[in-house]
């Protein structure tokens, strides 16, 4: 039934989510000039994501191998399996595809985002299984169960913790991961308004932090979306993305990186005006953090101190512009950072790719602990 009743959502919302999507790649194109390849900002295709299972989300880096993930979207029941693309990270060749095993494809099922452990090991979030881990043995990669799938939570109007602090009982809709040094996997929930951590070794996440101003207004909850640890390891940097969320449309806060955080502890970080709608996070070497903008088709750049200082976007002709830009991970070798186009509100299975904008910055290495 709540699966149902999020596909009718997102059915409802899309016909103006597609419009608002044209207008943003209109706009920035429009506003910007091309960029020779290899100098600062300039945005070129780095590889195609195949239309199946498209709506790519999660982009990881690691080692030879670039990895992303899909479809991150509503509407898959009766659709093929999950999957990993795994792409050569010095020539782009598409080297396998990673299909994921055990969903139960008659029902809803889709894959986010992406972390790696110090193994080389590859992690991924399903909206079914939870946190999958998958380890590579010659050419084949053999997945297991990591951490359980995200409770179900009833909102807290309905009853006492463990509670949901949103207005409307939606189902975990798990989003973005980051781990930190001890092996603590951080996840943000999107539609239970939650971040939820795993420990180290996985089993069951418990509720690490909620919030109220994560719940997004109108008739969709939306809410935390992406996750990063800032370079000194000392706060999580989370994208509240809700079209609905009042009083700020698009908003980055963060909490410090500690076993119980409190409401007192939540700082707004940045706000966003409408139509921008944040998404995922990446951290520069010198602590300047880029949020990919969904709506807009932008990157941004923030300051240390939550000032803007720039924004990029693709030029008027390019043949694959930024189409929702989602997941995104520096590339240290190429000073470059990947941009996947998730490309759900076109829909348009051509913008289905990996993108790399340069910035000569090798990005700050994320968090790939020991882990059993």
């Amino acid at each position: 039934e709540k699966e149902v009743g999020m596909a009718i959502h997102s059915a409802l919302v899309r016909p103006l989510s597609v419009a608002v999507s044209a207008l943003g790649l209109l706009a920035a194109a429009a506003a910007v000039q091309a960029v020779p390849p290899g100098t600062y900002g300039a945005i070129q295709p780095f590889a195609t994501v195949p239309a199946t299972p498209g709506f790519p989300e999660g982009v990881a880096v690691q080692g030879n191998w670039v990895y992303v993930s899909g479809p991150a979207r509503f509407g898959t029941a009766g659709t093929g399996p999950s999957a990993i693309q795994v792409y050569d990270r010095k020539t782009a060749a598409l080297k396998a595809t990673i299909g994921v095993e055990g969903e139960a494809l008659a029902f809803e099922h889709a894959l986010s985002n992406l972390a790696v452990d110090a193994d080389g090991r590859l992690y991924a979030l399903s909206t079914q299984l939870g946190l999958i881990r998958f380890t590579r043995q010659g050419q084949q990669y053999l997945q297991e169960t990591y951490g359980a799938p995200l409770p179900d939570l009833p909102t807290c109007t309905a009853g006492p913790p463990p509670c949901s602090p949103t207005g409307i009982d939606f189902p975990p809709l798990p989003n973005d991961l980051v781990f930190d040094a001890d092996g603590y996997a951080y996840v943000s929930d999107s539609l239970q308004a939650t971040i939820f951590r795993y420990p180290p070794g996985g089993g069951a996440p418990a509720i690490w932090f909620q919030s109220p101003l994560f719940a997004g207004g109108g008739f969709i909850p939306f809410g935390p979306n992406g996750l990063r640890l800032d370079p000194e390891r000392e706060h999580l940097y989370l994208a509240v993305s809700s079209a609905f969320t009042n009083p700020a449309l698009g908003t980055l806060y963060r909490l410090p990186l500690v076993d119980t955080p409190t409401a007192a502890d939540l700082e707004l970080f940045h706000a966003y005006t409408a139509g921008e709608i944040p998404d995922q996070l990446a951290f520069g070497a010198q602590g300047e953090l880029y949020v990919s903008l969904a709506l807009t088709n932008q990157i941004s750049m923030l300051a240390p101190d939550g000032t803007e200082l720039t924004r990029f976007a693709s030029a008027l002709g390019d043949d694959i512009p930024l189409d929702n830009p989602a997941g995104i991970a520096f590339d240290s070798r190429s000073k470059s950072l990947l941009v996947v186009n998730h490309a759900q509100l076109s829909g348009d299975p051509s913008h289905f790719a990996l993108l790399k904008l340069y910035l000569g910055d090798p990005g700050d290495p994320l968090e790939a602990p020991d882990l059993p």
